[in-house]
């Protein structure tokens, strides 16, 4: 089965990582998979170890990006041949729809904030033979509008650190006994930094590494001077060496507003790390199974308690950890994820042939 991945860009966001670990996973599975993207140091990894990948503009909602982006993949179709086309978010979908000649067009939704979310219903009601959410409290929302939904929980394709704990903090400046946080998230309004460094100003005697970049930073950097956390904010702009990072990190935090099944909090799960995240949606349901503290949505006096317990217990932050690791393991296991696809995917491009 030929499956043409289209999503917007491949860099380090948690849909992108993904995309990756679904095409090297794809062999497995009898897949020849191929990537249409905006580009990014994913695609670039694996146009080196031989996938296919096609470069795309990003449509950036614009009728003439759109309109760029969708003669772009309908290139990629006919070079690639794909059976089934799996868009990767709406604006995806809508791409892979007027590109894909007639081929079948599954996507997948990672999820929008609760303003666009009737608009992309409507678009994926016309766009998809099937959709996946990614959790069930996404599926929940687009079935009151009308979409017919599969669940699918992002699994884990971990990655392990290329370093040691000592090493990495030694690059970062940071000794062995100080208590570190990690928020791996854009530098966006949805990732509420602005909540995470009203709490940072409660929590003493640690470091918080923001590993992101986006249009807030200078905003961002502005304000924790004013809190006056400036020297214990390390604001490290985009990485690609997220699992160095989690080595050397004592505790990871989101504190977004909305979040469909976060890359970030699995990642950090499976690397044993406790998780304090905003009491939303997916995130909700990836710690379930423990692993970490839901605090209320924009809640810095509880952010920072539920930080604090972590940072600063070694006993409590180690049970935690090891809970999370242990329900990745079981919920988020990456040969039932794409067992759950296959199936899925030959089923639509069966309907075609």
């Amino acid at each position: 089965m030929r499956v043409l991945h289209v999503i917007s860009e491949m860099g380090a966001g948690g849909a992108e990582a993904v995309v990756a670990g679904m095409v090297r996973a794809g062999g497995d599975f009898g897949w020849e998979s191929g990537v249409a993207s905006g580009g990014g140091h994913r695609a670039e990894a694996l146009r080196a170890q031989g996938f296919s990948t096609f470069d795309v503009p990003v449509p950036r909602r614009r009728v003439s990006g759109v309109l760029r982006a969708v003669s772009a993949v309908r290139s990629a179709v006919r070079s690639f041949g794909p059976d089934v086309v799996l868009a990767h978010n709406v604006s995806a979908s809508l791409v892979a729809r007027m590109a894909a000649g007639g081929r079948p067009v599954a996507t997948v939704f990672h999820g929008v904030s609760e303003s666009d979310l009737g608009g992309a219903a409507r678009i994926l009601r016309r766009t998809s033979r099937a959709v996946v959410a990614v959790a069930e409290a996404s599926a929940d929302r687009l079935r009151a509008l009308g979409v017919d939904v599969e669940v699918i929980p992002n699994a884990v394709f971990a990655e392990p650190p290329r370093v040691d704990r000592a090493s990495i903090r030694g690059v970062l400046g940071i000794g062995p006994d100080v208590p570190v946080a990690l928020c791996p998230a854009r530098l966006e309004p949805q990732k509420r930094h602005d909540v995470l460094l009203e709490a940072w100003a409660m929590v003493a005697g640690a470091i918080l590494l923001l590993a992101g970049d986006g249009s807030l930073r200078a905003d961002l950097e502005r304000r924790a001077e004013e809190l006056g956390v400036g020297d214990r904010v390390r604001f490290l702009g985009t990485r690609c060496d997220v699992p160095d990072l989690l080595e050397a990190t004592d505790v990871v935090v989101l504190t977004s507003d909305w979040e469909g099944m976060p890359i970030a909090v699995l990642e950090s799960l499976a690397a044993g790390r406790p998780v304090v995240a905003s009491d939303v949606d997916g995130v909700r349901e990836a710690l379930s199974g423990g692993g970490g503290v839901l605090v209320p949505r924009r809640s810095p006096s509880a952010t920072a308690t539920a930080l604090a317990s972590f940072l600063f217990d070694a006993r409590e932050c180690a049970a935690a950890g090891a809970a999370g690791r242990a329900a990745v393991e079981r919920d988020h296991d990456p040969h039932t994820f794409m067992k759950s696809y296959d199936e899925m995917l030959r089923t639509i491009g069966g309907e075609r042939r």
